[in-house]
């Protein structure tokens, strides 16, 4: 598996390379990588339907605990295939949708190593390992959000996202540390027979909240949810990817992942339950004013997602089949439309559903391909969509309290989806022709052959669903409740309730269509209040985030010097003082008057130049006082037995009062010096400074320190480093690379420094 995540990032390195030698053929190309990836998990599907659980561990950071362990099981199999199939889908429809763009390689770039990230993700057996994939997902999801890099509001969208999904990340790192903290270990695979030692532990709670944070803000979970469809200013086939069957699902799958960890309580099982359920219906009712075709999918992808999230908190058997199913038929019927809406877009210049309508004689095939993905979508059978719909309505009926709450929320939402569905998949098409921006005609094939696999599949699947997918799905149970449910699964379950539930609901949706229809533009204009809106919840965050900015840096950073140091020095001694304060029994001080002759006259050197250095009006007078008062420093050195620095000391101060002089002398003699207030001030500054640091040497001087890296040190400078001065020898032999790296910061400094310095404004080569 990491030789396979480790293929998919060089393909992905390799991608802006290819893309330019073979350019009008490339999404034939670019199909071949996740195709084979595809192909090389499901060589492994025989082994994970025989209940195998394939593990692979190289280790990584041992001392901290993290090692690239991944596994293969139902579930990890499950989210990999629907990665690797959609992902083959939309690299070969970008071929085509993309050609016009003029980065088109880079995108190839970015998603490949989303897709590979993904991957990574879902296979992964080490918390951090997985935080690690987590996070490259958010970034280049960030990096596709923003492509269309010239428009503010791709910028703006890309920004949200970023912002969002990083801060859940965040609380989910934490998460991962507290778990860390309660097991002792990372690996999620060590957990499973750790859950009561978990759910019984005083961090629990705070488990629970931090992962499910993060699991909400990736999956767009109310309140988190406004961000998801602003990502709709990314161009279709990252919408068809990203935000429709992949990376909206990571927090669907680390809640999933984790059921058996940390789930199966009150806590647990209720927070996701209600916030699925309000994501649900809340977010089906947000569809209810969209014109554009994206935007109505988002908000239904929305929907579904937090139908895929009450599953999870229901956590039945039959609710956790139902989750799979649903899964799987939403990944092949929503990831075919958005594709259908990228082509409608593509091929007559617009996504307003107002603007579209008689395409069906233009663009048959794409027509045939939306009504097959649209039928999935509403729960028409024999589609894979009717047998997740029926099955979502069976797991609710058999909840006995808020059963009849959630059952009339689920078809509220269901009835608004297939509203959304007709105005998607069968309106563009059928009616009157009306004009668009460009003349219509029908898409090339490599953007008809990604939507129109999925949407056969989502037929095959339902005609023969135990052939497909009932083992693999059995497996994928079995790591959410860790028992066997016998999957079995029927595309007809006779007249019942659950059949007038689906009936009603194909009713609903058509007479909520009807009702749109009539409803005027103004009235669906109208939105809800600012304080109910989480969307600018987080723009007023944002801009106090950004004013509290403003606010510092006019106050720190204000282009004065000398208030940087004094802001420094201050922070310093209120940070050093109150330890120092509270370990003051601690310092033994024992004077000591049994000072040399050549001793008590550097003191007297040192006082002399410091007191010339704070009151003279000449500069130059002021650089040679600080001069001496450096070389007297440099004779300390040598007198207490560092020679070394000593001379290190006399070469600084040697170049420091040549450079000062020579910047310097040309300038004008003070204009003022500062007022008595300043003066005081600074006054007050410089003794605490100094009595801070008098302090500190007491301190450090009163007692032995021990340390193993004290002794380490002191052990093997002279054998190993060659050297009896052991700060020189940590700084040139131990820490070498980074004392090259601070050489090489300033030589880059100084290159710069000398690059101004030439500069002529008024000069012409």
């Amino acid at each position: 598996m990491l030789v396979l995540l480790a293929i998919g990032y060089c393909a992905s390195a390799l991608a802006p390379l290819l893309y330019k030698r073979f350019r009008e053929n490339f999404g034939w190309i670019a199909v071949i990588f996740p195709l084979f990836m595809f192909f090389g998990l499901l060589t492994r599907y025989p082994q994970i339907a025989a209940g195998q659980v394939i593990r692979e561990s190289v280790p990584w950071v041992t001392s901290l605990g993290v090692n690239f362990s991944f596994f293969l099981d139902g579930l990890s199999l499950t989210f990999s295939l629907i990665i690797t199939l959609i992902g083959a889908a939309v690299f070969l429809f970008a071929g085509a949708y993309m050609k016009s763009y003029a980065q088109t390689g880079r995108f190839y770039l970015y998603i490949g190593i989303f897709m590979t990230s993904m991957l990574g993700l879902v296979l992964s057996d080490n918390m951090l390992l997985m935080f690690v994939f987590w996070e490259l997902t958010s970034i280049s999801s960030f990096l596709l959000i923003g492509f269309n890099y010239h428009k503010e509001s791709s910028r703006k969208s890309a920004l949200q996202a970023l912002l969002v999904t990083v801060g859940g990340g965040l609380a989910l790192l934490s998460g991962i540390i507290l778990l860390y903290t309660v097991t002792g270990s990372y690996e999620i695979s060590s957990f499973y027979d750790k859950s009561e030692m978990i759910t019984a532990h005083a961090l629990y709670p705070a488990v629970v909240v931090l992962v499910l944070i993060g699991a909400f803000t990736k999956s767009a979970q109310f309140p988190f949810h406004f961000w998801l469809p602003n990502a709709m200013e990314a161009p279709t086939p990252v919408s068809a990817y990203l935000h429709s069957a992949t990376m909206v699902k990571a927090g669907i799958y680390l809640i999933a992942r984790m059921n058996h960890e940390i789930g199966g309580t009150p806590l647990w099982q209720d927070t996701i339950l209600i916030t699925g359920a309000v994501t649900m219906l809340f977010s089906a009712i947000l569809a209810f004013k969209q014109t554009d075709l994206k935007r109505l999918l988002a908000y239904s992808t929305l929907s579904v997602l937090g139908t895929l999230v009450m599953l999870l908190g229901i956590g039945s058997k039959l609710a956790i089949k139902a989750f799979f199913i649903y899964l799987i038929a939403h990944s092949l019927y929503k990831g075919a439309l958005f594709l259908v809406a990228g082509t409608l877009d593509h091929e007559t210049g617009t996504r307003d559903v107002r603007k579209l309508g008689g395409l069906y004689k233009l663009m048959p095939v794409t027509a045939l391909t939306a009504a097959l993905a649209s039928f999935s979508m509403m729960g028409v059978i024999p589609l894979i969509g009717f047998i997740g719909k029926e099955t979502v309505y069976k797991s609710i009926l058999e909840l006995e309290y808020w059963g009849a709450f959630l059952i009339a929320g689920a078809v509220l939402a269901y009835a608004l989806v297939v509203m959304v569905t007709v105005y998607v998949g069968f309106k563009p098409f059928w009616g009157s022709m009306l004009p668009t921006p460009r003349q219509p005609h029908e898409a090339p094939v490599k953007m008809l052959v990604g939507p129109g696999v999925l949407a056969i599949m989502g037929l095959l699947f339902g005609l023969f669903p135990n052939f497909f997918i009932a083992a693999m799905l059995e497996q994928s149970a079995q790591s959410i409740l860790s028992e066997t449910i016998s999957l079995k699964i029927s595309l007809w379950g006779g007249f019942n309730l659950v059949l007038f539930l689906s009936f009603l609901t194909l009713m609903l949706g058509a007479v909520f269509y009807l009702i749109r229809e009539k409803v005027p533009g103004g009235v669906l204009r109208v939105s809800l209040p600012g304080i109910v809106r989480p969307s600018v919840w987080y723009e007023t965050a944002i801009n106090g985030v950004l004013s509290f900015a403003r606010l510092q840096t006019r106050l720190v950073q204000n282009g004065y010097l000398r208030n940087y140091i004094i802001f420094f020095v201050v922070t310093t001694v209120s940070l050093v003082s109150f330890p120092l304060y509270r370990s003051a029994e601690q310092v033994t001080m024992v004077p000591d008057f049994s000072i040399t002759f050549y001793e008590g006259a550097l003191a007297c050197i040192i006082l002399v130049s410091t007191l010339l250095l704070v009151t003279s009006k000449s500069r130059l007078k002021s650089i040679v006082a600080l001069g001496v008062l450096g070389f007297s420093i440099g004779i300390i050195f040598v007198i207490y037995g560092a020679p070394d620095l000593g001379l290190t000391t006399f070469a600084i101060e040697t170049l420091n009062v040549v450079l000062f002089v020579l910047v310097l002398y040309k300038l004008p003699g003070f204009l003022k010096l500062s007022g008595s207030l300043n003066r005081a001030r600074d006054a007050v500054i410089a003794l605490c400074v100094g009595c801070m640091m008098t302090l500190t040497v007491l301190f450090a001087s009163s007692f032995e320190l021990s340390s193993a890296l004290k002794q380490f040190f002191a052990e093997t400078s002279f054998p190993d480093g060659k050297g009896r001065n052991v700060v020189n020898v940590i700084l040139v032999d131990f820490r070498a690379i980074d004392t090259l790296g601070e050489i090489t910061v300033l030589t880059v400094a100084a290159l710069g420094v000398f690059a101004l310095l030439n500069l002529r404004p008024g000069r012409r080569k």
